[in-house]
Formats: C-alpha cells, sequence, structure tokens
C-alpha cells in the first residue's frame, strides 16, 4: 500500500478544544548560524542512514498531522501489541491476562471511523478495553476516551498537569483564538498518571515518566513486550514537539531536558523497541508492510535495538537543541 507522506503535531500550549494538537510550523526567521548547522550535522552522524528520515523532519521539515492522514491497516506489531489509527497519529492496543489496555485514544470524530474498525479488523473486543492511558492531554490523542467511558466503563489515566491543562485549557502562544466547531468533551477524571508509579493490569505493568515540554504533563512509557516470545522492552515518547513554533522558549528549553532524561531512564530499562504516538518522523507504513510480509524468524522493524533506541532519542535532543539555537 502506498501512503504519503505526513504532517507533524501541534506543540505545548494549545486548548484542548482543537482537535489537532499541534499549530503549522513557522518560517525560521532568519538563516541558521554556525552553531545550528552543527547541531544538525552531529544529528545527520548520530542518526545515520538508520534515523534520516528522523532527523530530516525534526532538524529541516516539521510539518502537522493532519485529519486527512492516511488510515494504517489494524496491525499486531508485538506478540502483545497492536496498532491502529492513521500515518500520522497511531493509538496502542496491548493485551494482558485482565483485559486490553490502550495507550491514547484517537480523536472523538475517529472513533467510529478508525478506532472501532480497528478492532473489528484485529478481532479484538472494545468492551475489553480496561484503562487507556494518554501521552498527554490533547484531543486528537483523549477525544475518543469518553466514548470508551460511557459504553464499557473504561477507566482514563492522564497526568495531574495535564487534566488541570485540559479542565482548566490556557490561551494560546500569542493569545490564540478560539477555534470555530462543536465543543471538546472531556473524559471523566478516573485517574492521574504519577512519575514512577507503574500502571498495572493483570500480567501487564508500565513504568511512566514526566517529559514535560510539549504539555506541563506530557508522559513517556516504558514496558515490556515479546515478540515470537522472546522479551524485549518497549518504549513511547508520549509528548513529542513536532512543530516547536507554537512552544515558547522556555518549555522548548525544558523539552531538551525531559528527551535527556527519557534516554537515560531507557538506557537503563534497556529499551530496545519504539513506538510513537505520532510517528511522522519513521516510516511507519513501510515498517507495517515489513511486518506483514516477515518471514519466521525474521526482524521486527519496530525492534531497533538498544543502541538504536538510543540515537533515536539522541537525534530528538540535537534537533530540539537545534530548534532552542535558532531563537537565540
Amino acid at each position: 500500500m502506498t501512503f504519503n507522506r505526513i504532517a507533524s503535531v501541534l506543540a505545548a500550549a494549545v486548548v484542548p478544544c482543537v482537535l489537532l494538537a499541534q499549530a503549522p510550523p513557522e518560517a525560521p526567521a532568519k538563516p541558521d548560524s554556525p552553531e545550528v548547522k552543527a547541531l544538525i550535522e552531529k544529528a545527520k552522524k548520530v542518526g545515520g542512514a538508520k534515523w534520516a528520515d528522523e532527523e530530516h523532519f525534526f532538524c529541516e521539515a516539521p510539518r502537522a498531522n493532519r485529519a486527512d492522514d492516511p488510515v494504517i491497516p489494524p496491525t499486531k506489531i508485538f506478540d502483545n501489541v497492536y496498532i491502529i489509527g492513521n500515518s500520522g497519529t497511531a493509538a496502542y492496543i496491548i493485551k494482558t491476562s485482565a483485559g486490553l489496555l490502550m495507550i491514547d485514544s484517537m480523536a472523538a470524530n475517529q472513533v467510529d471511523t478508525q478506532v472501532l474498525p480497528g478492532f473489528q479488523k484485529l478481532g479484538l473486543n472494545p468492551a475489553d478495553v480496561k484503562i487507556i492511558v494518554m501521552g498527554h492531554g490533547h484531543g486528537d490523542h483523549f477525544g475518543g476516551s469518553p466514548y470508551f467511558q460511557d459504553h464499557f466503563g473504561t477507566k482514563v489515566y492522564i497526568s495531574t498537569a495535564d487534566w488541570d491543562m485540559m479542565e482548566h485549557p490556557p490561551a494560546g502562544r500569542g493569545g490564540g483564538e478560539k477555534k470555530k466547531g462543536p465543543p471538546v468533551v472531556l473524559p471523566k477524571h478516573d485517574a492521574d498518571v504519577k512519575e514512577g508509579e507503574p500502571i498495572v493490569l493483570g500480567d501487564f505493568k508500565m513504568t511512566p515518566v514526566a517529559i514535560p515540554g510539549h504539555t506541563p504533563g506530557s508522559m513517556g512509557y516504558i514496558f515490556a513486550i515479546t515478540d515470537n516470545g522472546k522479551p524485549h522492552m518497549a518504549a513511547i515518547y508520549g509528548g513529542t514537539i513536532l512543530t516547536p513554533g507554537p512552544i515558547s522558549d522556555d518549555n522548548l528549553k525544558i523539552y531538551v531536558q525531559s528527551v535527556k532524561k527519557f534516554e537515560e531512564e531507557t538506557k537503563k530499562a534497556k529499551v530496545d523497541s519504539i513506538l510513537q504516538n505520532h510517528p511522522l518522523m519513521y516510516p511507519l507504513p513501510k515498517m507495517l508492510d515489513e511486518l506483514q510480509s516477515r518471514k519466521p524468524g525474521g526482524p521486527n522493524p519496530f525492534i531497533v535495538g538498544q543502541g538504536g533506541y538510543q540515537k533515536f532519542l539522541q537525534v530528538m535532543e540535537l534537533c530540539s537543541e537545534a530548534n532552542v539555537a535558532r531563537r537565540k
């Protein structure tokens, strides 16, 4: 299947009534300085061929995710993990001994068009979803969760800071005006995600890591998975800044520190497998095609190795530092 390259997501202080969480990227006000160019060259060297698309995306051509991003085929990517959604925004379903756990729930208007059809194609029952855990509190991630609460009694977990942001939305950067369209429906406030306090469902456990910057309460998650019965460690950076324009100078600097922190935590946990809720920085459709045509014993494109995962985060860090340096 052929997919179009996608655009990126919005940044932090955006009112959650906006369906897609990021604004269009801002054109650079001046040519890149020698410092910025040096950071970009370092990112290219660190990323190599494996993460060349990521470097180009974060350092040179960030774009916003869109409502018309092509739908991806619902796919089992690990023994216990499934992906649904589109090439710009994805949600994950994890099978446990006590039911299903989801990471993110897509936008409200994608429940009938992408979420529920995804469950059906995977042979999974949405009524079995016990918990939905959010990467951060923007509507393109939490929008589908009220449906699950109302129909299946699913519990929604979001960080304390992002519950507050959702329930008391700030003005956008520069005092952004209110967007047109129906008001967003917030999920009921079930539970708060707290850094270091594991989220447990049956035999499954995930560890939250606070990564503020995109939003005040953005979270990364680290958890064990298996692939053909072999154990691995996966991580998702649930608050990636894709277009830095709307982010304040202070929050962009905080974000750089959050990426460094996640490098440390994922290195300690020996993470070797990658997941992203906005997988715009790597060729997701191609990876899914490779997975579907995978021969027995063949490589899983989502298992990138411990060193490979660290390089992925280092490229994100270097490009974020370049975006900070562009504001000097």
